[in-house]
């Protein structure tokens, strides 16, 4: 537990960091962290005020079987499937997240108190199937304050307008190109027209578009590490923040002009910008290189615990550490690509292992369901 003098000492950088403009959220969410009171007392103690999962984190959380025993016998006395199992679990946890965060969601008018849930990874390439998933989803946590993953592949795309079309507010995952970070963005912006032309509430929908980071500097400054020259070298570390830095100014861009102020008179909000991935994967960088280096008013940073901790204790917030560095930024991605390393096949490459990822994950997680449902004495 968090003492109230050791929550006093490392307040200020989180405070720091929510006074720029930036929602601090927590990148896990497990059924122990829910029952022992620890996710309460993050967002009481560490200006936490959103949670976000994927199915790494619930296969992590459930495939542990940790805080889930009494749910899963209940599911095989019922003789579920496993696929159900599943939902009924992971809903069940974002349901009682939500329910910790509703007092946040009311105070900031529904902008934050947020808690996502993925739709099943392996519809990431079905359009038709994710909306469906997305409106099982919204019904299934039932509560205002849930934001619903869709993927950002070209699938994914009519996905998010449909369900933004829908009233359901839409968490973007899986967003690595600038290319398709606008098209994320048009495709919110066309999903707002839809929902007005239902004459649904704009101003109860909210998005984020989820930007990921340190996966970049990670495939980046391996092609970087093999080409070893002194030029190379320098540019490790550079790619991600630079990336990040030209999406924040696309948003800049895309939020304006008359086709934004339309829905902005209808009380639409922006699709803020968030940073995911924000872990640090190289121990060569300080563990709160993406935070510190990319605070920018009205967007999200959604932190591992071990980043939310280590920014906590030493986190050097000094304020906009973004809009500045668009010029900078331009550069460093040039002399990337003219070293010979193709941004477009990168972040192509992130885009399918994502997927790949999380659909693995996901795979992982039932598997570990189907095998406590069979050991109750269940075929699942």
């Amino acid at each position: 537990m968090i003492t109230v003098n050791e929550a006093t000492a490392t307040a200020g950088a989180l405070k720091r960091l929510s006074d720029e403009g930036v929602s601090i959220w927590l990148d896990d969410l497990s059924r122990t962290r829910i029952a022992s009171g620890n996710l309460a007392e993050l967002v009481a103690t560490r200006n936490v005020v959103g949670v976000t999962t994927n199915p790494s984190i619930f296969q992590a959380a459930i495939g542990s079987g940790e805080g889930y025993e009494e749910q899963l016998a209940d599911l095989a006395v019922r003789g579920v499937t496993v696929d159900e199992a599943v939902r009924m679990m992971t809903t069940a946890d974002v349901r009682a997240a939500a329910d910790i965060l509703q007092s946040v969601y009311s105070a900031s008018h529904g902008v934050d108190g947020r808690v996502s849930i993925e739709v099943d990874p392996r519809l990431a390439h079905d359009t038709a199937a994710t909306v469906a998933e997305a409106k099982q989803l919204a019904w299934l946590v039932d509560r205002p304050n849930v934001m619903i993953k869709i993927p950002a592949t070209k699938a994914g795309l009519p996905a998010i307008t449909e369900v933004i079309g829908l009233g359901i507010s839409v968490n973007v995952t899986l967003i690595f190109s600038l290319e398709r970070y606008r098209e994320v963005m048009d495709a919110y912006l066309a999903g707002l027209e839809k929902a007005q032309a239902r004459g649904l509430d704009l101003a109860a929908i909210h998005s984020v578009a989820s930007f990921f980071v340190s996966r970049v500097d990670s495939e980046i400054d391996k092609r970087l590490t093999v080409l070893g020259t002194d030029e190379a070298l320098a540019l490790k570390g550079k790619a991600a923040l630079a990336n990040a830095r030209l999406a924040y100014e696309a948003y800049e861009d895309v939020f304006v002009g008359d086709r934004w102020t339309a829905l902005a008179g209808a009380k639409a909000n922006k699709q803020r910008p968030l940073w995911a991935s924000t872990g640090v994967k190289d121990p060569a960088y300080k563990d709160t290189l993406y935070v510190d280096d990319l605070v920018a008013p009205g967007t999200v940073n959604t932190m591992p615990e071990a980043t939310l901790n280590a920014t906590a204790d030493h986190g050097d917030i000094t304020g906009d550490t973004v809009t500045g560095g668009y010029p900078q930024a331009r550069a460093d991605l040039a002399a990337v690509e003219a070293l010979g390393i193709s941004y477009d096949e990168v972040v192509t490459r992130l885009e399918d292992e994502g997927v790949a990822k999380f659909a693995a994950a996901w795979q992982d997680l039932l598997d570990a369901v189907t095998k406590s449902l069979m050991s109750k004495g269940v075929d699942a």
